[in-house]
């Protein structure tokens, strides 16, 4: 009486199918790139919020209309020529006494911002600005504090604040870092990056 066998499978070669499928994965996946607007937000409100008194001239009016138009403190503007007028609004130093900016390049005008630490850039949107002309005006705005960060950062310590910044992040040198961080601070400081957006109107 001949015993018959079971059939077996051959699980071989599906172990060699899985690791294929695996390799191919690995090869053809992409990982998708962050990206957007880096903000650090405000921390949380106290119990008893006190009510900010903001001059008017120490605040840079920006808005985008629903066919992403841009004005600013109410007169029409290109995006390209946002970052100088910001720069303008913030470098300008128009205040005297406590408030008078001893490394400010501006032109003093005493219409415009008293100091970097007061100045506030007010941006207002509308709820069919188009994304990419919102993150565009974003950009410029930050490449203004970029700038003037730059500048004073070359002028205390011979290095851009974007070089510092990549200095910081660099795991290579960790020795530095504090003094790296005491310099940020500073020139965080100097030119604090103060944008604030109102609730977005659904037209103008």
């Amino acid at each position: 009486m001949t015993r018959r066998l079971r059939p077996s499978v051959n699980a071989g070669s599906m172990a060699d199918i899985a690791f294929l499928l695996l390799i191919f994965f690995l090869v053809s996946t992409k990982m998708e790139t962050d990206y957007g607007i880096t903000r650090k937000l405000s921390p949380p409100a106290d119990d008893y919020p006190t009510e900010a008194i903001i001059m008017e001239k120490n605040l840079f009016k920006v808005e985008l209309n629903q066919l992403n138009e841009l004005s600013v403190e109410g007169t029409s503007m290109k995006i390209s020529a946002l970052k100088d007028a910001a720069i303008a609004f913030l470098d300008n130093g128009g205040g005297f006494g406590e408030l008078a900016c001893n490394y400010c390049k501006g032109e003093g005008d005493v219409t415009s911002s008293d100091h970097p630490t007061k100045a506030i850039i007010s941006l207002i949107n509308n709820r069919e600005t188009n994304y990419a002309t919102y993150v565009a005006v974003q950009n410029e705005l930050v490449a203004a504090y970029t700038e003037l960060r730059n500048r004073e950062a070359k002028r205390l310590y011979g290095f851009s604040f974007t070089e510092i910044r990549k200095s910081f992040k660099d795991a290579r040198n960790p020795n530095d870092k504090e003094v790296l961080r005491e310099r940020i601070k500073t020139i965080q400081s100097l030119y604090p990056e103060k944008i604030t957006e109102a609730e977005p109107r659904n037209q103008y």
